[in-house]
């Protein structure tokens, strides 16, 4: 339907305009009754619907209707499959438009700088590239079905701790490459309808009052059509957020907000104009979702289980199978151990909390898959409420285990451990799932553990159990996925989207996490997860990448169609990639580029492309990629641009970041240029990288050194110490080392050539 937008904001009073800013209450935006504008509902995901009933808390954390839950963001990203992402998204959509929902608050694309971050669960990677293509599928899925999605949380919200106050300091080259890099693509690519503004500050600026973000950056550079959600209570000054572009306020302030906003334009802090746009964006959304609004819509709540089982099972990462234990035969007697396979931990907690429609029982379902020929038995082991030892419980999850052929033991994370709202102190399992491991591998020697944890976790007791599944949050239909994938009904194909580290302390976020006070310094930079461990030759427990499957792989023929290009040129790559096993399986072709000699700081290798596969016993596929400017360059600050800088670079293809199969290199030359001011501490190693600048040097370099005696044909053993004194050295100490050679004036005359060039220097 055709509507005058700028029209209808002009017949709004200002009261109506700085109403529309914040919302009616906890869950609904304002409408304008006299002006047909509606009411619309927005909810809590990501990875569900957490659509509140009208009996429940103000504060929004209690009861909900029913609700597929899907495996959350950390187990998602592990598929590596951007259409499985899309694929969910329209479930998603499907839900709240049965629950005339308008717009699902999801997905979050926050990199996990810090395994202890009590939020990660809900993130997608440590890597931007993975976190925004996993991130595009989600909101095309969502948005597919005429519902809205907000991109969260908009930016560098990366711990729990203070999270309302917390000042997180990041310079722009590693705010650009890695923190803000995991929002451009997905707004770029997927245009979701809102973004979600962080709590935190950024640089001394609350994000949602940051106008170089919420405009400069998000609206005019990355062309952003939606609006800027408030987290809920991330509010400061209400009028300042909206003159830095955050449109809507989130929940209901009770009239505070929208006072301010009142107040500010008519004293004239805040212009009329302003407010006009910001309610044309809201009115925009508004009846989009109106328009998009299908009546009647119901969905197949066994279908979605279905589909939340399809997906927990390409999640799942095996991260150990010695002697090819897995998968199980469908014979002999079988000890399920751990309170988790009756009770699993298949989401996790806060905002996200859904109310799933059933929840498979690990125990149900692995009988069922199992067949009428395996014996199964179970234990619990431990209390799930507590972390102390129940020695009771402990001495009879020996004894079956002992009797039984295999050992299966299912730990992990509880509820209490991993949160939104707090972070993780350590990265260890409870003590009471540390001991049931090591007591079971003492009495059985086939022993298989089950991870449940929305993060990575340490594994003392790893070289003691043949397998290990990683089965992180995987929603609702887990147990039914883990039954699958142990009896080789499905081949694990997960790959981590996080380092696993050997120890907390070798995380490159360990000594500036969670900060100090209300300040955190992102002293790291740009060495977030696999880049740090990779560069610094650190080996982690289990890389970024990394998982195996019931078969194998071989990768061959790595071919560019070309070796010479300009930074204008795309290059296209391709491999290919061969089952050599006996089962059908999908195999994560993974890209990096390595810069290989760089004035500036750069990881040993970064992520740049990514393909799934599926493949057949003896099947080759050729897979291809393109790269483009973007996969060789760097963020020059200076430039303001990205920028990369004329020189060879490798392209490595592999299957992990710690398992590269094969590498080739191309050479890209910089078409960028840029006239550089020279000044008299300019060094003459810099002012030498361009020929002509070089070729002005030259007489006064000769001149000096001739007075001076440094240097020059008599330099003798010391030829290259000289050569590196003079190249590190400013201009202006020619002047103090000529012996007067040089004085002031001609250095200035000089520094006035060096200026005054007509040409550039080629980056």
């Amino acid at each position: 339907m055709e509507r005058n937008i700028k029209e209808l904001v002009q017949r709004m009073t200002l009261e109506e305009k700085a109403g529309m800013c914040s919302g009616l209450d906890f869950w609904h935006l304002k409408g304008v009754e006299r002006l047909d504008i509606p009411s619309i509902m927005v909810t809590d995901g990501p990875h569900g619907l957490r659509k509140q009933d009208s009996s429940a808390d103000h504060l929004g954390l209690m009861a909900s209707v029913p609700a597929t839950c899907f495996p959350s963001a950390a187990g998602l990203a592990s598929s590596w499959d951007t259409e499985l992402a899309r694929q969910v998204g329209v479930a998603l959509g499907e839900e709240c438009q049965a629950e005339d929902v308008a717009v699902l608050l999801g997905p979050g694309v926050n990199i996990k700088r810090s395994p202890l971050g009590g939020r990660n669960f809900e993130y997608f990677s440590e890597d931007p590239l993975l976190s925004t293509r996993m991130a595009a599928g989600h909101i095309k899925g969502v948005q597919s079905q005429g519902v809205g999605t907000s991109l969260k949380h908009f930016a560098v919200n990366n711990q729990e701790e203070r999270r309302m106050s917390i000042d997180a300091v990041v310079d722009e080259r590693t705010l650009r490459e890695i923190y803000l890099a995991s929002f451009e693509g997905a707004v770029k690519d997927a245009q979701p309808w809102t973004v979600m503004n962080s709590y935190n500050k950024v640089n001394g600026t609350y994000a949602g009052e940051n106008e170089w973000l919420l405009t400069d950056i998000l609206k005019d550079e990355w062309g952003h059509e939606g609006i800027v959600v408030s987290d809920w209570g991330a509010v400061n000054e209400r009028a300042d957020a909206l003159a830095a572009g955050m449109e809507l306020e989130m929940p209901a302030s009770g009239g505070i907000g929208e006072r301010k906003v009142i107040d500010a334009v008519e004293n004239g802090e805040l212009s009329l104009e302003k407010l006009d746009r910001a309610v044309e964006r809201l009115l925009t959304l508004i009846f989009k979702a109106v328009d998009h609004k299908k009546e009647n819509a119901t969905y197949d709540k066994e279908e979605h289980h279905q589909l939340a089982r399809k997906v927990s099972s390409e999640s799942m990462v095996l991260l150990k199978n010695e002697e090819g234990i897995l998968p199980l035969q469908r014979e002999g007697s079988v000890a399920l151990i751990g309170a988790f396979a009756r009770k699993p931990r298949f989401q996790g907690g806060g905002s996200s909390h859904i109310n799933p429609t059933q929840v498979d029982d690990i125990v149900d379902e692995m009988t069922r898959v199992a067949g009428e020929e395996v014996e199964l038995s179970y234990a619990p082991g431990y209390r799930i409420e507590a972390d102390d030892v129940d020695e009771s419980l402990m001495a009879d999850a020996i004894q079956t285990a002992q009797a039984a052929d295999t050992a299966i033991v299912f730990v992990g994370l509880p509820d209490r451990y991993e949160s939104e709202g707090y972070d993780r102190s350590h990265l260890r399992l409870p003590d009471n799932h540390i001991r049931l491991i090591e007591e079971v591998a003492k009495v059985q020697p086939r022993v298989i553990v089950v991870l449940s944890n929305g993060s990575p976790v340490e594994m003392p007791w790893l070289p003691k159990v043949q397998a290990v599944l990683e089965a992180y949050l995987g929603g609702q239909a887990v147990g039914g996925a883990i039954a699958d994938l142990l009896y080789g009904e499905v081949n694990p194909s997960g790959k981590l989207a996080e380092t696993f580290p050997a120890q907390l302390s070798h995380n490159p976020s360990y000594l500036n996490f969670p900060g100090e006070g209300d300040r955190v310094d992102y002293r790291e930079g740009i060495f977030v997860g696999y880049r740090y461990y990779d560069t610094k030759q650190i080996d982690p427990l289990f890389p970024f990448g990394y998982g195996l499957s019931y078969t194998t792989f071989e990768y061959a023929d790595l071919t560019v169609n070309r070796t010479e290009l300009t930074d204008q040129d795309e290059v296209q790559v391709s491999v290919r990639v061969t089952n050599t096993g006996d089962r059908a399986g999908k195999e994560i072709v993974q890209l990096y580029i390595r810069d290989v000699e760089s004035t500036v700081i750069r990881p040993a290798k970064e992520l740049k492309a990514f393909a799934k596969i599926q493949l057949e016993p003896g099947e080759s596929k050729v897979i291809g990629f393109t790269l483009d400017k973007r996969s060789f360059a760097y963020c020059n600050v200076d430039m303001k641009d990205w920028h990369v800088e004329t020189g060879e670079f490798e392209i490595q293809v592999g299957s992990s970041s710690r398992d590269i199969h094969l590498h080739t290199r191309v050479t890209v030359e910089s078409t960028a240029t840029f006239i550089p001011t020279y000044t008299r501490n300019s060094t003459l190693g810099d002012i030498q990288r361009d020929p002509a600048n070089k070729k002005l040097l030259e007489q006064a370099l000769k001149q000096f050194q001739e007075a001076s005696g440094f240097g020059g044909d008599d330099a003798g053993d010391h030829a290259d110490m000289m050569d590196a004194m003079m190249k590190y050295m400013p201009l202006r100490a020619l002047v103090a080392f000529s012996g007067g050679a040089m004085n002031e004036e001609d250095m200035n005359e000089l520094l006035e050539k060096l200026n005054n060039k007509d040409h550039g220097i080629r980056a």
